[in-house]
């Protein structure tokens, strides 16, 4: 079989394909049965293999995508289609579920949320990720960079694969109960550990969720506030991020509602239930992204409709001052022209008078426009 999956990579060869340079790779392998668990980090894939015990529960963690060989090698020896090993490196590409004959196969598209400290402009710049901070006049501090990977899962016989896009994950909670034999994780089929790390990520969605709250709310203060125009674009980019988080969820929605019809991916019956405990854990993360597309949409229209005001007090200003200087500039114009026969030209105080009278048409229109409480 081995032998048949190297032939066809002749035909099919997998390229790493994603919006940021692929990561190092890093190998960790976790075995279990119902009585011990031991995980280990090795550097090699033979080193891997050889840690797999067949009578035993096997986690093989791979995480950064760089060292395509190795992993088309890891392919070849757990006998995994290309087209899977392809689907793995192409990370730019929307959640899906296959099912093979020897294994199922399952892209998610997770959401982590790690604190950095560098300049928010540069940042958007060099890496794809979404960076929020709360006070954007300090282009310095420490920011939540909120980032998009993805994670491709296959479920084997007593093996499950994890391949990461980038190092670092949310899985900690339950290595921690394997290794401690905490809950009934040991006792299950490896069935149940791979809804365990769905049901992590589905967490991870509602946390960086939950996050932007806090941040929309800031947003609403500050609608009245700030005529500044860094604050439409970060509402913009705030809104694109949960545009980007509701493409994430989706798919994974509906491939789990495939998976909840489909009896031959999960084939322990005590997750069905569970699987649709997801599916309404994800309906409300859509429900809640929307909500918050729409509360930042009524914020930019608040913001909008001040600087509109302040714009129109500042015409109204503008429009008084004309108005007032239309009679004055008449005046000047009448007597700045060169008739010889003007009889005002001859009186020894015309010239104060009419600056006098000036001054008091002027002062009459700015009590009129008191009176009638335009500024």
């Amino acid at each position: 079989m081995a032998l048949l999956k190297s032939k066809y990579f002749q035909f099919v060869n997998p390229v790493y394909k994603g919006d940021r340079p692929a990561s190092e790779m890093k190998l960790s392998i976790l075995t279990y049965d119902a009585s011990s668990a031991q995980m280990y980090n090795v550097s090699s894939i033979d080193e891997l293999i050889n840690l797999k015990n067949k009578s035993k529960m096997s986690w093989i963690n791979v995480s950064g995508l760089k060292d395509i060989d190795s992993i088309k090698r890891l392919g070849e020896m757990l006998e995994i289609h290309p087209l899977s090993i392809e689907d793995v490196m192409h990370t730019e590409q929307q959640a899906k579920t296959e099912i093979f004959d020897q294994y199922r196969f399952l892209s998610i598209k997770t959401i982590q949320q790690k604190k950095v400290i560098s300049n928010i402009k540069k940042e958007r710049k060099k890496f794809p990720f979404f960076s929020m901070k709360k006070n954007p006049a300090e282009q310095d501090d420490e920011i939540n960079e909120l980032s998009i990977d993805q994670i491709s899962i296959i479920i084997m016989k007593n093996v499950l694969l994890t391949f990461q896009e980038l190092s670092g994950d949310s899985f900690n909670s339950i290595r921690k109960k394997l290794l401690e034999d905490a809950g009934e994780i040991r006792k299950m089929e490896i069935d149940y550990l791979a809804y365990l790390i769905i049901d992590s990520i589905v967490d991870e969605y509602f946390y960086s969720i939950n996050h932007l709250e806090e941040y929309i709310d800031d947003f609403e203060e500050r609608a009245t506030k700030t005529s500044d125009n860094s604050f439409i674009e970060e509402i913009q980019d705030t809104k694109k991020y949960l545009l980007q988080i509701k493409r994430a969820i989706l798919p994974l929605k509906g491939n789990l509602m495939v998976i909840s019809r489909h009896e031959t991916f999960f084939r322990t019956e005590e997750i069905k239930p569970f699987l649709h405990d997801l599916n309404e854990n994800l309906e409300h993360a859509v429900t809640m992204v929307e909500h918050y597309r729409e509360w930042l949409s009524n914020i930019m229209d608040v913001n909008l409709s001040v600087l509109s005001h302040q714009m129109n007090k500042v015409m109204k200003v503008l429009a008084m001052i004309s108005t007032i200087f239309i009679p004055l500039t008449f005046i000047a114009g009448v007597y700045g022209m060169n008739f010889d026969f003007m009889p005002e030209l001859g009186y020894q105080l015309a010239y104060p008078i009419v600056l006098g009278g000036m001054g008091l048409i002027a002062l009459v229109m700015i009590i009129v426009f008191k009176i009638h409480h335009w500024f």
